[in-house]
Protein backbone atom coordinates (compact mmCIF):
# COMPACT_ATOMS: atom_id res chain seq x y z
CA UNK A 1 0.00 0.00 0.00
CA UNK A 2 2.64 2.19 1.06
CA UNK A 3 4.22 2.05 -2.74
CA UNK A 4 1.16 2.89 -4.31
CA UNK A 5 1.13 6.08 -1.40
CA UNK A 6 4.32 6.91 -2.75
CA UNK A 7 3.24 6.72 -6.97
CA UNK A 8 0.20 8.93 -6.19
CA UNK A 9 1.49 11.89 -4.27
CA UNK A 10 4.57 11.75 -6.74
CA UNK A 11 2.20 12.05 -9.82
CA UNK A 12 0.07 14.56 -8.03
CA UNK A 13 2.88 16.63 -6.67
CA UNK A 14 5.51 16.23 -9.54
CA UNK A 15 2.35 18.06 -11.51
CA UNK A 16 2.04 21.00 -8.65
CA UNK A 17 4.24 23.81 -9.12
CA UNK A 18 4.50 23.85 -5.42
CA UNK A 19 7.02 21.33 -5.12
CA UNK A 20 9.10 22.74 -7.53
CA UNK A 21 9.35 26.26 -6.32
CA UNK A 22 9.63 24.93 -3.03
CA UNK A 23 12.90 22.40 -4.09
CA UNK A 24 14.20 25.62 -6.36
CA UNK A 25 14.13 27.48 -2.98
CA UNK A 26 15.71 25.03 -1.04
CA UNK A 27 18.78 25.08 -3.78
CA UNK A 28 19.49 28.44 -4.23
CA UNK A 29 19.43 28.83 -0.25
CA UNK A 30 21.32 26.23 0.65
CA UNK A 31 23.82 27.05 -2.15
CA UNK A 32 24.09 30.86 -0.83
CA UNK A 33 24.41 29.83 2.68
CA UNK A 34 27.35 27.29 1.91
CA UNK A 35 29.07 30.35 0.10
CA UNK A 36 28.90 32.56 2.75
CA UNK A 37 29.91 29.84 5.59
CA UNK A 38 32.61 28.36 3.02
CA UNK A 39 33.60 31.86 2.88
CA UNK A 40 33.89 32.61 6.21
CA UNK A 41 35.78 29.49 7.05
CA UNK A 42 38.17 30.55 4.24
CA UNK A 43 38.76 34.18 5.82
CA UNK A 44 39.33 32.58 9.15
CA UNK A 45 41.88 30.09 7.69
CA UNK A 46 43.84 33.12 5.65
CA UNK A 47 43.77 35.25 8.98
CA UNK A 48 45.63 31.84 10.83
CA UNK A 49 48.26 31.80 7.98
CA UNK A 50 49.23 35.47 8.06
CA UNK A 51 49.46 35.69 12.25
CA UNK A 52 51.57 32.42 12.05
CA UNK A 53 53.93 34.28 9.14
CA UNK A 54 53.50 37.16 11.36
CA UNK A 55 54.94 35.34 14.56
CA UNK A 56 57.77 33.50 12.77
CA UNK A 57 59.05 36.81 11.22
CA UNK A 58 58.85 38.51 14.34
CA UNK A 59 60.74 35.75 16.34
CA UNK A 60 63.38 35.42 13.45
CA UNK A 61 63.48 39.23 13.57
CA UNK A 62 64.58 39.22 17.74
CA UNK A 63 66.93 36.35 17.17
CA UNK A 64 68.77 38.59 14.66
CA UNK A 65 68.42 41.68 17.57
CA UNK A 66 69.72 39.35 19.90
CA UNK A 67 72.84 38.59 17.98
CA UNK A 68 73.59 42.17 16.94
CA UNK A 69 72.98 43.73 20.05
CA UNK A 70 75.86 40.60 21.59
CA UNK A 71 77.97 41.96 19.01
CA UNK A 72 77.63 45.40 19.92
CA UNK A 73 76.28 46.44 16.60
CA UNK A 74 73.10 48.38 18.51
CA UNK A 75 72.25 49.48 21.65
CA UNK A 76 68.07 49.44 22.12
CA UNK A 77 66.40 50.96 24.89
CA UNK A 78 65.38 48.33 27.04
CA UNK A 79 61.76 48.26 26.14
CA UNK A 80 62.82 47.21 22.40
CA UNK A 81 65.85 45.00 23.62
CA UNK A 82 65.29 41.61 23.02
CA UNK A 83 67.44 40.77 25.45
CA UNK A 84 65.32 41.89 27.97
CA UNK A 85 62.79 39.28 29.25
CA UNK A 86 59.93 41.72 30.22
CA UNK A 87 60.06 43.38 26.59
CA UNK A 88 59.92 39.86 25.19
CA UNK A 89 57.26 38.47 27.33
CA UNK A 90 55.30 41.37 26.53
CA UNK A 91 55.53 42.53 22.79
CA UNK A 92 58.58 41.48 20.55
CA UNK A 93 58.38 37.28 22.01
CA UNK A 94 54.88 37.17 22.59
CA UNK A 95 53.16 33.90 20.57
CA UNK A 96 49.65 33.35 19.33
CA UNK A 97 46.66 31.01 20.95
CA UNK A 98 44.37 30.49 17.96
CA UNK A 99 41.97 28.22 16.89
CA UNK A 100 40.85 26.32 13.76
CA UNK A 101 37.57 26.98 12.20
CA UNK A 102 35.26 24.11 13.54
CA UNK A 103 35.04 20.81 11.73
CA UNK A 104 31.48 21.18 9.96
CA UNK A 105 32.24 25.78 9.95
CA UNK A 106 30.64 25.98 6.27
CA UNK A 107 27.56 24.65 7.12
CA UNK A 108 27.03 26.83 10.69
CA UNK A 109 29.09 29.87 10.91
CA UNK A 110 26.88 30.54 14.39
CA UNK A 111 28.57 32.79 16.84
CA UNK A 112 32.39 32.17 15.25
CA UNK A 113 31.67 35.46 13.84
CA UNK A 114 31.60 37.15 17.43
CA UNK A 115 33.53 35.08 19.54
CA UNK A 116 37.59 35.83 18.58
CA UNK A 117 39.33 32.74 17.09
CA UNK A 118 43.20 34.43 18.04
CA UNK A 119 44.57 35.74 20.35
CA UNK A 120 47.98 37.76 21.26
CA UNK A 121 49.20 35.97 24.54
CA UNK A 122 51.73 38.20 26.06
CA UNK A 123 52.65 38.52 30.48
CA UNK A 124 50.13 41.07 30.52
CA UNK A 125 46.47 40.08 32.38
CA UNK A 126 44.59 37.85 30.48
CA UNK A 127 41.85 40.98 30.25
CA UNK A 128 44.44 42.49 27.81
CA UNK A 129 44.34 39.33 25.24
CA UNK A 130 40.55 38.43 25.47
CA UNK A 131 39.16 41.58 23.96
CA UNK A 132 40.44 40.72 19.87
CA UNK A 133 41.57 43.49 18.12
CA UNK A 134 39.94 42.72 14.82
CA UNK A 135 37.19 44.77 13.26
CA UNK A 136 34.46 42.76 12.15
CA UNK A 137 31.05 44.36 9.97
CA UNK A 138 28.64 45.51 12.77
CA UNK A 139 26.01 44.15 10.56
CA UNK A 140 26.69 40.38 10.06
CA UNK A 141 27.10 40.89 14.53
CA UNK A 142 23.56 42.14 14.57
CA UNK A 143 22.03 40.04 11.95
CA UNK A 144 24.09 36.85 11.72
CA UNK A 145 25.51 35.74 8.54
CA UNK A 146 23.04 33.60 6.26
CA UNK A 147 24.71 29.94 6.82
CA UNK A 148 22.78 26.51 6.10
CA UNK A 149 21.78 26.39 9.38
CA UNK A 150 19.92 29.39 8.79
CA UNK A 151 17.92 27.76 6.40
CA UNK A 152 17.69 24.64 8.54
CA UNK A 153 16.52 26.07 10.86
CA UNK A 154 14.14 29.07 9.44
CA UNK A 155 13.16 28.16 6.02
CA UNK A 156 13.20 24.10 6.34
CA UNK A 157 10.03 24.25 8.31
CA UNK A 158 8.37 26.96 5.98
CA UNK A 159 8.95 24.38 2.98
CA UNK A 160 7.85 21.55 4.98
CA UNK A 161 4.40 23.48 5.85
CA UNK A 162 4.25 24.71 2.45
CA UNK A 163 4.21 21.04 1.11
CA UNK A 164 1.79 19.81 3.99
CA UNK A 165 -0.66 22.17 4.94
CA UNK A 166 -3.22 20.98 3.05
CA UNK A 167 -2.56 16.96 3.27
CA UNK A 168 -5.69 15.90 3.89
CA UNK A 169 -8.05 19.30 3.53
CA UNK A 170 -7.69 19.28 -0.15
CA UNK A 171 -8.91 15.87 -1.09
CA UNK A 172 -11.35 16.62 1.69
CA UNK A 173 -12.71 19.92 -0.26
CA UNK A 174 -12.12 18.74 -3.83
CA UNK A 175 -14.47 15.28 -3.08
CA UNK A 176 -11.76 13.19 -3.42
CA UNK A 177 -10.85 11.99 0.17
CA UNK A 178 -14.14 9.66 0.50
CA UNK A 179 -13.68 8.44 -2.65
CA UNK A 180 -9.88 7.25 -1.73
CA UNK A 181 -11.10 5.73 1.73
CA UNK A 182 -13.68 3.60 -0.26
CA UNK A 183 -10.55 1.53 -0.97
CA UNK A 184 -9.27 -0.95 1.49
CA UNK A 185 -6.95 1.34 3.18
CA UNK A 186 -7.37 3.08 6.07
CA UNK A 187 -6.84 7.19 6.49
CA UNK A 188 -4.08 6.75 9.11
CA UNK A 189 -2.26 4.95 6.54
CA UNK A 190 -2.92 7.44 3.64
CA UNK A 191 -2.07 10.01 5.68
CA UNK A 192 1.03 8.64 7.37
CA UNK A 193 2.16 7.57 3.18
CA UNK A 194 1.98 11.47 2.11
CA UNK A 195 4.23 12.63 5.56
CA UNK A 196 6.62 10.20 5.00
CA UNK A 197 6.90 10.44 1.03
CA UNK A 198 7.18 14.22 1.34
CA UNK A 199 9.68 14.15 4.89
CA UNK A 200 11.97 12.00 2.57
CA UNK A 201 11.98 14.45 -0.51
CA UNK A 202 12.80 17.27 1.76
CA UNK A 203 15.15 14.93 3.70
CA UNK A 204 16.82 13.63 0.70
CA UNK A 205 17.33 17.70 -0.55
CA UNK A 206 18.54 18.58 2.83
CA UNK A 207 21.15 15.74 3.47
CA UNK A 208 22.32 15.78 -0.02
CA UNK A 209 23.20 19.05 -0.31
CA UNK A 210 24.91 18.79 3.24
CA UNK A 211 27.15 16.27 1.88
CA UNK A 212 27.61 17.84 -1.31
CA UNK A 213 28.56 21.30 -0.28
CA UNK A 214 31.32 19.72 2.39
CA UNK A 215 32.74 17.94 -0.44
CA UNK A 216 33.08 20.56 -2.83
CA UNK A 217 34.51 22.35 0.06
CA UNK A 218 36.80 19.85 0.83
CA UNK A 219 35.27 19.40 3.82
CA UNK A 220 35.09 15.80 4.38
CA UNK A 221 38.91 15.56 4.05
CA UNK A 222 39.94 17.69 7.02
CA UNK A 223 41.22 15.14 9.51
CA UNK A 224 39.41 14.44 13.06
CA UNK A 225 36.07 13.25 13.75
CA UNK A 226 34.11 14.78 10.57
CA UNK A 227 32.39 11.64 9.30
CA UNK A 228 30.72 11.38 13.12
CA UNK A 229 29.54 14.78 13.41
CA UNK A 230 28.27 14.57 9.83
CA UNK A 231 26.10 12.06 10.75
CA UNK A 232 25.07 13.53 13.70
CA UNK A 233 24.13 16.58 12.15
CA UNK A 234 21.89 14.44 9.12
CA UNK A 235 20.18 13.26 12.58
CA UNK A 236 19.29 16.68 14.04
CA UNK A 237 17.95 17.26 10.18
CA UNK A 238 15.94 14.28 9.94
CA UNK A 239 14.60 15.01 13.45
CA UNK A 240 13.93 18.62 13.13
CA UNK A 241 12.07 18.21 9.88
CA UNK A 242 10.24 15.18 11.53
CA UNK A 243 8.50 17.49 14.58
CA UNK A 244 7.08 19.85 11.65
CA UNK A 245 5.75 16.85 9.62
CA UNK A 246 4.08 15.93 12.64
CA UNK A 247 2.90 19.56 13.72
CA UNK A 248 1.57 19.67 9.69
CA UNK A 249 -0.39 16.09 9.93
CA UNK A 250 -1.45 17.48 13.63
CA UNK A 251 -2.96 20.36 11.90
CA UNK A 252 -4.66 18.68 9.15
CA UNK A 253 -5.82 16.11 11.78
CA UNK A 254 -8.29 18.77 13.40
CA UNK A 255 -10.05 19.16 9.84
CA UNK A 256 -10.35 22.79 9.38
CA UNK A 257 -10.02 24.07 6.31
CA UNK A 258 -7.03 24.60 4.18
CA UNK A 259 -6.85 28.26 4.76
CA UNK A 260 -7.39 27.88 8.33
CA UNK A 261 -4.49 25.05 8.64
CA UNK A 262 -1.95 27.62 6.59
CA UNK A 263 -2.79 30.23 9.29
CA UNK A 264 -2.61 28.11 12.08
CA UNK A 265 0.59 26.58 11.20
CA UNK A 266 1.88 29.71 10.10
CA UNK A 267 1.57 30.83 14.04
CA UNK A 268 2.55 28.44 15.15
CA UNK A 269 5.80 28.65 12.97
CA UNK A 270 6.12 32.94 14.85
CA UNK A 271 5.40 31.10 18.00
CA UNK A 272 8.12 28.66 18.01
CA UNK A 273 10.59 29.80 15.50
CA UNK A 274 10.80 33.46 16.56
CA UNK A 275 8.31 34.39 19.65
CA UNK A 276 9.77 31.55 21.94
CA UNK A 277 13.23 31.98 21.14
CA UNK A 278 13.09 35.88 21.47
CA UNK A 279 11.42 35.91 24.39
CA UNK A 280 13.64 33.69 26.38
CA UNK A 281 16.59 35.91 25.60
CA UNK A 282 15.12 38.93 26.90
CA UNK A 283 13.98 36.92 29.63
CA UNK A 284 17.84 35.42 30.49
CA UNK A 285 19.32 38.88 30.21
CA UNK A 286 16.85 40.20 32.17
CA UNK A 287 17.07 37.89 34.81
CA UNK A 288 20.46 37.70 35.31
CA UNK A 289 21.91 41.08 33.44
CA UNK A 290 25.86 40.81 33.24
CA UNK A 291 28.17 43.64 34.13
CA UNK A 292 28.91 46.28 31.72
CA UNK A 293 32.23 46.54 29.70
CA UNK A 294 32.17 50.06 31.32
CA UNK A 295 32.37 48.67 34.98
CA UNK A 296 34.72 45.89 33.90
CA UNK A 297 37.21 49.01 32.68
CA UNK A 298 36.24 51.22 35.57
CA UNK A 299 37.68 48.76 38.11
CA UNK A 300 40.53 47.75 36.07
CA UNK A 301 41.46 51.66 36.49
CA UNK A 302 40.53 51.87 40.32
CA UNK A 303 42.60 49.27 40.51
CA UNK A 304 45.72 50.51 38.48
CA UNK A 305 45.81 53.86 40.40
CA UNK A 306 45.58 52.41 43.84
CA UNK A 307 48.49 50.12 43.19
CA UNK A 308 50.44 52.51 41.82
CA UNK A 309 50.65 54.64 44.29
CA UNK A 310 52.39 51.92 46.47
CA UNK A 311 54.50 49.99 44.54
CA UNK A 312 57.52 49.25 46.93
CA UNK A 313 54.85 47.59 49.14
CA UNK A 314 53.40 45.53 46.19
CA UNK A 315 57.17 44.42 44.98
CA UNK A 316 57.98 43.50 49.05
CA UNK A 317 55.00 41.88 49.61
CA UNK A 318 55.36 39.56 46.20
CA UNK A 319 58.70 38.70 47.18
CA UNK A 320 57.49 37.46 50.38
CA UNK A 321 55.03 35.15 48.71
CA UNK A 322 57.36 34.26 45.52
CA UNK A 323 60.63 34.10 47.69
CA UNK A 324 62.00 31.67 44.78
CA UNK A 325 61.94 34.04 42.51
CA UNK A 326 63.95 36.98 44.94
CA UNK A 327 67.52 35.45 44.59
CA UNK A 328 69.53 39.00 44.97
CA UNK A 329 67.55 41.52 43.97
CA UNK A 330 66.34 44.23 46.12
CA UNK A 331 66.53 47.12 44.37
CA UNK A 332 62.98 48.42 45.21
CA UNK A 333 62.38 50.94 42.21
CA UNK A 334 63.17 47.68 39.61
CA UNK A 335 60.61 48.88 36.77
CA UNK A 336 59.92 45.33 35.63
CA UNK A 337 59.99 43.83 38.89
CA UNK A 338 57.66 46.49 40.47
CA UNK A 339 55.74 45.65 37.15
CA UNK A 340 55.18 42.44 38.05
CA UNK A 341 53.70 43.27 41.51
CA UNK A 342 51.57 46.14 40.71
CA UNK A 343 49.80 43.88 37.80
CA UNK A 344 49.46 41.33 40.14
CA UNK A 345 47.69 43.32 42.49
CA UNK A 346 45.32 44.71 39.64
CA UNK A 347 43.89 41.26 38.90
CA UNK A 348 43.45 40.76 42.16
CA UNK A 349 41.01 43.30 42.94
CA UNK A 350 39.40 43.68 39.85
CA UNK A 351 38.82 39.51 39.91
CA UNK A 352 35.45 39.67 41.70
CA UNK A 353 34.07 41.74 38.72
CA UNK A 354 35.44 39.16 36.26
CA UNK A 355 34.38 36.39 38.12
CA UNK A 356 30.77 37.71 38.48
CA UNK A 357 30.78 38.32 35.06
CA UNK A 358 31.45 34.61 34.10
CA UNK A 359 29.24 33.88 36.85
CA UNK A 360 26.03 35.50 35.66
CA UNK A 361 26.48 34.47 32.05
CA UNK A 362 26.88 30.64 33.57
CA UNK A 363 23.42 31.81 34.98
CA UNK A 364 22.09 32.70 32.15
CA UNK A 365 23.29 29.44 30.00
CA UNK A 366 21.51 27.09 32.34
CA UNK A 367 18.29 29.10 32.32
CA UNK A 368 18.47 28.47 28.47
CA UNK A 369 19.66 25.28 28.86
CA UNK A 370 16.83 24.03 31.10
CA UNK A 371 13.61 26.02 28.98
CA UNK A 372 15.14 25.27 25.44
CA UNK A 373 12.33 22.75 25.50
CA UNK A 374 10.33 25.15 24.94
CA UNK A 375 11.18 25.53 21.14
CA UNK A 376 12.27 22.87 19.04
CA UNK A 377 14.39 25.80 16.81
CA UNK A 378 16.46 26.32 20.20
CA UNK A 379 16.96 22.80 20.66
CA UNK A 380 18.03 22.06 16.79
CA UNK A 381 20.27 25.47 16.68
CA UNK A 382 22.48 24.72 20.26
CA UNK A 383 23.18 21.05 18.35
CA UNK A 384 23.91 22.00 14.82
CA UNK A 385 26.21 24.77 16.24
CA UNK A 386 27.46 22.67 18.63
CA UNK A 387 28.22 19.13 15.96
CA UNK A 388 29.68 22.31 13.71
CA UNK A 389 31.95 23.53 16.37
CA UNK A 390 30.91 26.83 16.37
CA UNK A 391 28.84 26.77 19.16
CA UNK A 392 29.95 27.99 23.00
CA UNK A 393 31.04 25.03 24.62
CA UNK A 394 34.21 24.71 21.62
CA UNK A 395 34.69 28.38 22.48
CA UNK A 396 34.85 27.62 26.01
CA UNK A 397 37.19 24.96 25.27
CA UNK A 398 39.53 27.52 23.42
CA UNK A 399 39.89 29.67 26.08
CA UNK A 400 40.40 27.18 28.50
CA UNK A 401 43.68 26.38 26.82
CA UNK A 402 44.22 29.99 26.08
CA UNK A 403 44.14 30.06 29.88
CA UNK A 404 46.79 27.34 30.29
CA UNK A 405 48.79 29.13 27.41
CA UNK A 406 48.77 32.08 29.58
CA UNK A 407 49.55 30.69 32.82
CA UNK A 408 52.66 28.60 31.20
CA UNK A 409 53.80 31.94 29.20
CA UNK A 410 53.67 33.53 32.90
CA UNK A 411 55.37 30.58 34.98
CA UNK A 412 58.10 30.68 31.70
CA UNK A 413 59.15 34.44 31.92
CA UNK A 414 58.61 35.35 35.55
CA UNK A 415 61.91 34.08 37.17
CA UNK A 416 63.54 35.54 34.23
CA UNK A 417 62.10 39.06 34.77
CA UNK A 418 62.60 39.04 38.61
CA UNK A 419 66.03 37.80 38.24
CA UNK A 420 66.54 39.62 35.52
CA UNK A 421 68.46 36.80 33.04
CA UNK A 422 69.02 38.13 29.84
CA UNK A 423 67.04 36.07 26.91
CA UNK A 424 69.60 34.57 24.42
CA UNK A 425 68.45 33.58 21.12
CA UNK A 426 68.72 29.64 21.78
CA UNK A 427 65.89 30.92 24.43
CA UNK A 428 63.77 32.05 21.60
CA UNK A 429 63.36 28.50 20.12
CA UNK A 430 62.30 27.39 23.88
CA UNK A 431 59.18 30.01 24.33
CA UNK A 432 55.98 27.95 25.15
CA UNK A 433 54.12 26.96 22.20
CA UNK A 434 50.11 27.13 22.05
CA UNK A 435 48.42 23.86 20.65
CA UNK A 436 44.97 23.62 19.90
CA UNK A 437 43.27 20.04 20.91
CA UNK A 438 39.69 19.33 19.69
CA UNK A 439 37.57 17.84 22.21
CA UNK A 440 37.24 13.91 22.56
CA UNK A 441 34.03 12.79 19.95
CA UNK A 442 32.88 11.29 23.26
CA UNK A 443 32.28 14.53 24.56
CA UNK A 444 30.43 16.17 20.89
CA UNK A 445 28.26 13.02 20.66
CA UNK A 446 27.03 13.46 24.15
CA UNK A 447 25.96 17.10 23.81
CA UNK A 448 24.70 16.14 20.12
CA UNK A 449 22.46 12.97 21.92
CA UNK A 450 20.72 15.51 24.40
CA UNK A 451 19.68 17.55 21.40
CA UNK A 452 19.04 14.51 19.53
CA UNK A 453 16.61 13.11 22.33
CA UNK A 454 15.26 16.63 22.83
CA UNK A 455 13.55 16.78 19.51
CA UNK A 456 12.54 13.09 19.07
CA UNK A 457 10.78 12.95 22.10
CA UNK A 458 7.99 16.41 20.70
CA UNK A 459 8.21 15.16 17.25
CA UNK A 460 6.84 11.39 18.24
CA UNK A 461 4.33 13.15 20.39
CA UNK A 462 2.66 15.40 17.98
CA UNK A 463 3.11 12.42 15.62
CA UNK A 464 1.05 9.79 17.85
CA UNK A 465 -1.77 12.73 18.94
CA UNK A 466 -1.98 12.98 15.19
CA UNK A 467 -2.42 9.71 14.14
CA UNK A 468 -5.04 9.81 17.31
CA UNK A 469 -6.85 12.61 16.13
CA UNK A 470 -7.05 11.14 12.60
CA UNK A 471 -9.11 8.55 14.26
CA UNK A 472 -11.75 10.59 14.41
CA UNK A 473 -11.84 12.65 11.71
CA UNK A 474 -14.80 13.57 9.56
CA UNK A 475 -14.67 12.18 6.07
CA UNK A 476 -17.69 14.62 5.25
CA UNK A 477 -19.09 17.41 6.31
Amino acid sequence: MLTQVFKHEWKILSADLTLWATTVLLLVTFAYGFHNGSSWVEFQRSTLRSIQEEEHQRLAQMKVGIENANAGRNRPPSFSDPRNASAASRTLGLKYASMPPGPLAALAVGQSDLYPYYFKVSIASKDTFLNNDEIENPVHLISGRFDVAFVILYLYPLVILALSYNLISWEKESGTLAMTLAQPVSLEGVVLGKIVFRFLFVLAIGIVLSIGGLIATGGLAQPGDVPLRLVLWCGVVALYGAFWFGVAMLVNACGASSSTNAIALSGIWLALVLLIPSLLNVGVKALYPVPSRVEMVQAMRTASAEASGKGSQLLARYYEDHPDLAGERTDTNDFAALSLATQDEIERRAQPVMDRFDEQLALQQALVDRYRFLSPTIIAQSSLLEIAGTGTERYKHFLGLSDRFHRAWRSYFYPKIARNQAISASDIDGFPDFHFEEEPSSVVAARADAGLIGLGVPALAVCGLGVFLLRRFPIVG
